[in-house]
């Protein structure tokens, strides 16, 4: 693709998680910056205090907020219709139109590329990247689907060499990167509304560590099969491939090297024996967020980040320092006295079965440690009904890991209702125990008094979906405060 001329940008859905990041480096790189939005939020403020102006509602005379017409409008094809008018009145113009992966790369451009891909995990793992770097020393530019807790943004512009972003495989736009150090998480069917098979979804990883230009490197996880096998694909055909893991899994793939074995861990601690460059060392951290599929992210990003010249001791500081991610096992609060006394309200972005899974299995391990008896209640929003549809047992067999569930009707996004599909199809694939256990709430207002007659002292409650499910947390609080 052409160099773009970013003089003039316009983004339409400017306030998202991923297109309000770009927003913030196109301003800090000086160019004009315009946008627009259905609804106003805190991204929008933050953008118009740092000179990007923004409306509220598509409009083809959103075109001209500048005075001008921009050089380029950038859009979500998968969130933005064809016929927006300011998509309609950009072909009108012949004004190129390109997606937020084609914006990204060309902010990319001239950096030391470090890239996190997967399945799960590469918002956190991003993020935990962007914080130990920052503790190395380092001042790396980012783009991260959510907002650092720490920062409070979920975008830089860095004085450093390295540019840190995910790369989202959900439409294949990750194939539009040329990561100098990509790693691969996890590899699980996924999005199959776009790709249609599970082989083409395993495919595009495959793809894309094809894109790692020479002298580049694949870290990828080897407690995760299909991430491994695509690491030795990708060393069969010349990519310099390095994995990380538990010792067992290590030790099932002798031929990709392993930089980083975690030789002990817990839910929140792990040692790791790193042996990059034929220097071997160990550094140990602990998190702030509990469960092992956080301890493998922490894993990942060391290496990365060794990868690119940091220091591993101050990395591992960095990342025990890591106080997390908004949505991703986020405490909304706790409650210290009444009726409810000592119940714990998180929040977490989890929408596919095995994020489920790890998220209550770390619920469970939280409300163990804490030693009160407490249970774990979870209110579960579905996200799509092709991903319902898709993985309803596998669902029911997730959401069997809580004490209760709360089931809220599904969040369909971007999709149409299915007729005669509703949430109720998870709780048809549950056995009799767990489906005595869970309860259908299709009024999303009535949520948190349901979970108050569910709830007992000292319980975790955790929301969960990438929907509005997230807007609950602060009415159960208040709820539950009101018993």
């Amino acid at each position: 693709m052409p160099s773009i001329d970013l003089s003039r940008v316009h983004l339409i859905g400017i306030g998202g998680a991923g297109m309000s990041g770009l927003a913030h480096i196109a301003l800090r790189r000086g160019a004009v910056v315009t946008g627009s939005d259905v609804k106003d939020s805190r991204p929008v403020q933050a953008l118009r205090t740092q000179g990007a102006t923004i409306a509220i509602g598509h409009d083809r005379a959103n075109l001209e907020l500048a005075g001008s017409l921009p050089t380029v409008v950038v859009t979500s094809f998968a969130a933005i219709p064809k016929d927006n008018p300011e998509l309609v009145r950009a072909a009108e113009e012949s004004i190129p139109v390109i997606r937020r992966s084609d914006l990204l790369a060309e902010l990319m451009e001239g950096s030391t590329q470090l890239l996190l891909a997967g399945t799960h995990g590469k918002t956190s793992t991003t993020s935990m990247a962007v914080v130990a770097l920052q503790a190395a020393g380092e001042d790396p530019s980012f783009v991260i689907g959510g907002q650092l807790n720490l920062a409070g943004t979920n975008a830089h512009q860095g004085a450093g060499e390295v540019f840190v972003a995910e790369a989202d495989e959900s439409d294949a736009s990750l194939l539009r990167y040329k990561p100098d150090v990509a790693v691969i998480t996890n590899i699980e069917p996924d999005h199959l509304d776009y790709f249609g098979t599970a082989e083409k979804y395993f495919e595009v990883f495959d793809s894309f560590a094809d894109r790692i230009p020479p002298g580049g490197h694949l870290v990828v996880c080897l407690d995760d099969a299909e991430a491994a096998a695509c690491g030795q694909r990708a060393r069969a055909r010349g990519v310099n491939v390095f994995g990380y893991g538990t010792a067992a899994a290590a030790s099932r793939y002798p031929d990709i090297p392993a930089a980083a074995v975690i030789t002990a861990s817990d839910t929140t601690f792990a040692e790791v024996e790193l042996t990059i460059g034929g220097v071997q060392r160990t550094v140990r951290y602990t998190l702030s967020i509990p469960g092992q599929h956080m301890v493998l992210n922490a894993a990942g990003a060391l290496v990365a980040c060794t990868l690119v010249g940091a220091d591993p001791g101050k990395l591992a500081e960095g990342l025990t320092g890591f106080t997390g991610v908004r949505r991703r096992f986020e405490l909304k609060g706790q409650l210290t006295g009444g009726r409810f006394a000592g119940v714990r309200v998180y929040d977490d972005y989890a929408h596919h079965p095995t994020e489920v899974t790890a998220v209550l299995t770390a619920a469970r391990e939280t409300v163990r440690a804490a030693g009160q008896g407490g249970k774990v209640v979870a209110c579960y929003q579905p996200h799509l009904y092709s991903r319902t549809i898709a993985f309803a047992e596998q669902f029911a067999a997730a959401l069997s890991l809580a004490d209760s569930v709360v089931l809220l009707d599904i969040f369909g996004a971007r999709e149409e209702p299915v007729e005669g599909v509703d949430s109720r199809i998870i709780i048809d694939q549950m056995d009799p125990e767990a489906s005595a256990r869970t309860v259908y709430e299709p009024n999303f207002s009535q949520a948190p008094v349901t979970i108050a007659e569910l709830a007992e002292p000292g319980d975790l409650v955790l929301t969960m979906g990438a929907g509005t499910v997230t807007l609950l947390g602060d009415d159960i609080l208040a709820t539950l405060g009101e018993g």
